[in-house]
């Protein structure tokens, strides 16, 4: 009796330790512009004879999203992991703007100005259907059913025009009735000068959007500004100024707290802090980059805990080619302002992108001669570091 009890208990704790541990990571990342896969330890390659970038999962991960750069021309592929199998959704489709569905496996694609969603076809994404001409930029809503797009300002004889902001129905297939005014964004080259909006992202709970107002091309290269708009459109404010480089802002992922990386200018060699503010705006912000660095990539470790790149500023530099920044990755905690080296790369090494994909941390480690470098991985902050991808031409793209 006293055996089987045993027995029993050994195997309640192993179903317990099975249900708890997480499943192996799996990533999409690029070696030799090429689309590879890895799961636990197998990787597999997924495309011959193309120049992939900007790989994306699907909802459920059965799909993968990305884009073939041939002869300065952008194809849209996808991947179907079940079928194993590349195609495109439609042929000729030439993007550099796509996006999944955050609640099916439909993509959304901006093809020259035109909102396309596909269709379904035998469980795939296949055809299209117009949703909405003269688009700028976009983003689902959390919903899946609809999208804030923009659409660029218009030059007058008086000046730029305001840049307008619409929630459009998935399946407005070209109807303006379904497409309805959101917010529109008044421009001021005094004040908050901008001809378009980009990088969309919402807050964890679906109440804020963030993006950038990006002037023309040359001012954007040193300037934008980071703004909040409420889900309804309501509530618009203006958080600070900063690059454009889409992962250095992000939200917290259980609060109303826009981490971001402010600062002016196109080179990376100052000027560059990790600033966090709450929404709405209801105290001073707080810049965390001691004097004398930059930091230039952040991540949301936990609630508490900000994981940055960071390298000494460049001061001295004024002339040549630009400087490259050997960054090394801190922990910085918001609640206790306590910052920790997480990590040692070699001489002339960096560490950047970094991801947190669970329990676990990884990033991209490179020699400052190579685009080419390794995606390491750790457990939390304090556990054993070492490499799970070498050879890879990019930080990988995880399967939450």
């Amino acid at each position: 009796m006293a055996t089987t009890r045993i027995l029993l208990i050994l195997l309640l704790c192993s179903l317990s330790i099975s249900a708890s541990a997480e499943p192996p990571l799996k990533a999409a990342f690029i070696r030799d512009q090429q689309l590879w896969i890895k799961e636990g330890d197998q990787e597999i390659q997924v495309t011959k004879g193309k120049n992939v970038y900007s790989q994306k999962w699907s909802y459920d991960g059965r799909f993968i999203g990305y884009l073939d750069q041939q002869d300065r021309k952008s194809a849209l592929y996808i991947y179907d992991t079940k079928e194993k199998v590349n195609y495109q959704p439609y042929i000729e489709v030439e993007t550099f703007d796509f996006q999944w569905s955050p609640t099916k496996n439909q993509l959304a694609y901006n093809d020259h100005g035109v909102l396309n969603v596909t269709k379904t076809e035998r469980g795939r994404p296949q055809g299209f259907d117009n949703v909405a001409l003269g688009v700028s930029e976009f983003a689902w809503f959390p919903n899946g059913r609809e999208f804030i797009v923009s659409s660029s300002a218009v030059l007058r004889p008086t000046g730029w025009g305001p840049v307008p902001l619409y929630r459009i129905s998935a399946d407005a297939n070209l109807n303006v009735e379904k497409i309805k005014p959101f917010y529109t964004l008044q421009t001021d080259e005094k004040d908050l000068f901008a001809i378009d909006v980009s990088n969309f992202k919402w807050s964890t709970d679906g109440k804020w959007i963030s993006f950038l107002a990006t002037p023309t091309a040359s001012w954007a290269m040193d300037s934008n500004t980071l703004a909040v708009l409420s889900s309804q459109g309501k509530e618009f404010q203006v958080i600070g100024n900063m690059l454009r480089f889409d992962d250095w802002m992000k939200w917290a992922p259980s609060a109303n707290q826009l981490a971001y990386i402010s600062g002016e200018g196109r080179f990376l060699v100052e000027n560059k802090k990790t600033t966090i503010a709450d929404t709405p705006i209801s105290k001073q912000q707080k810049e965390y980059t001691p004097k004398g660095y930059v930091d230039l990539d952040l991540e949301w470790f936990s609630s508490e805990n900000v994981i940055v790149a960071r390298a000494k500023e460049n001061k001295k530099w004024k002339e040549g080619p630009v400087p490259t920044m050997l960054t090394t990755l801190y922990a910085i905690n918001i609640k206790t302002d306590k910052q920790t080296q997480i990590t040692s790369p070699r001489k002339n090494e960096l560490d950047e992108k970094p991801q947190v994909v669970g329990s676990k941390l990884t990033w991209f480690r490179r020699n400052k001669e190579n685009e080419q470098g390794e995606v390491w991985i750790k457990d939390g902050l304090d556990g054993q570091e070492h490499v799970w991808i070498k050879q890879a031409d990019s930080a990988p793209v995880f399967l939450y």
